[in-house]
């Protein structure tokens, strides 16, 4: 991947990997190798998450298109090395919670994938990609109901476009993710970058 050309975005815009039973089949320990190798981003790099999980979802019988995919996120890691969470010092103890569910977005299964992030004031401390394993509803929907009618938590509802969980949920392209990512606190840390940050930092 040494000589590969980097590319701006982790899937192309509104990609579905779904399961390829006409496909060439691949080799499955090396695909599961490659899936392993990127699961320990997810940890640090939000910005991977949907993509990974929805490449990990193929690791019983993957073919070349999934092989295809994986690869893609391995050459948009190419041209952002550098990028990672920023945690301000002076940012609030306010919790926010997004979260954002793509309805029926699973091609093979018609499950809804859901993503949900944390901020404690500006800085992201937590955040999931995961597909549901039933079209039922969660119970925890009547616990957050509890929670509102006892002024604990207020709902509220976002616009698609500051719906900033959408990144654990769908495929966009370039400009839609540097905003996403932008809003999540991910900046790139070059030398120039941290110079620039901790000048900023200081004032």
């Amino acid at each position: 991947m040494e000589s590969s050309d980097p590319v701006d975005t982790p899937m192309v815009e509104k990609f579905k990997l779904d399961e390829d039973t006409q496909g060439k089949a691949v080799d499955p320990t090396h695909y599961r190798g490659m899936v392993g190798t990127l699961m320990y981003l997810t940890a640090s790099r939000p910005d991977l998450t949907f993509a990974i999980c929805i490449c990990a979802r193929n690791q019983a019988k993957p073919t070349e298109k999934h092989l295809h995919a994986i690869k893609r996120i391995f050459k948009y890691l190419r041209g952002t090395v550098n990028r990672g969470l920023w945690y301000p010092k002076d940012s609030s103890f306010s919790l926010t919670t997004y979260a954002d569910v793509d309805h029926a977005g699973c091609q093979d299964t018609r499950r809804s994938t859901s993503g949900c992030m944390q901020l404690l004031g500006d800085r992201l401390i937590s955040w999931s990609s995961k597909k549901h394993k039933s079209t039922a509803i969660s119970s925890t929907f009547h616990f957050i109901k509890e929670q509102v009618e006892n002024e604990v938590v207020e709902l509220y509802f976002v616009n698609t476009e500051y719906q900033l969980a959408d990144i654990f949920t769908k495929a966009f392209g370039r400009e839609r993710i540097e905003f996403l990512i932008n809003k999540l606190g991910m900046r790139s840390f070059t030398p120039e970058t941290l110079k620039q940050l901790a000048d900023e930092a200081e004032e």
